[in-house]
């Protein structure tokens, strides 16, 4: 769906030149603004679960140390 969008925002812009300049692909500009967006977010979020999950594993091995050094 996303290369669909883009493959039809350059033709738009291809198709019409001059009209591109006064609004006729904007349908389409939104369009892929929003699969950007869209796209961003679950970028975001897979990178946030990732950053949780490094900073549980650092403070676990944190704990280790500090059980280790008190032995």
């Amino acid at each position: 769906m996303f290369f669909q969008i883009i493959e039809e925002f350059q033709k738009c812009h291809l198709d019409h030149p001059v009209k591109k300049f006064f609004g006729e692909c904007t349908d389409l500009k939104i369009k892929l603004d929003r699969c950007f967006r869209q796209e961003k977010a679950l970028k975001r979020k897979a990178n946030f679960e990732e950053s949780k999950k490094f900073k549980e594993q650092l403070l676990a091995y944190k704990r280790e140390i500090a059980e280790t050094n008190q032995e």
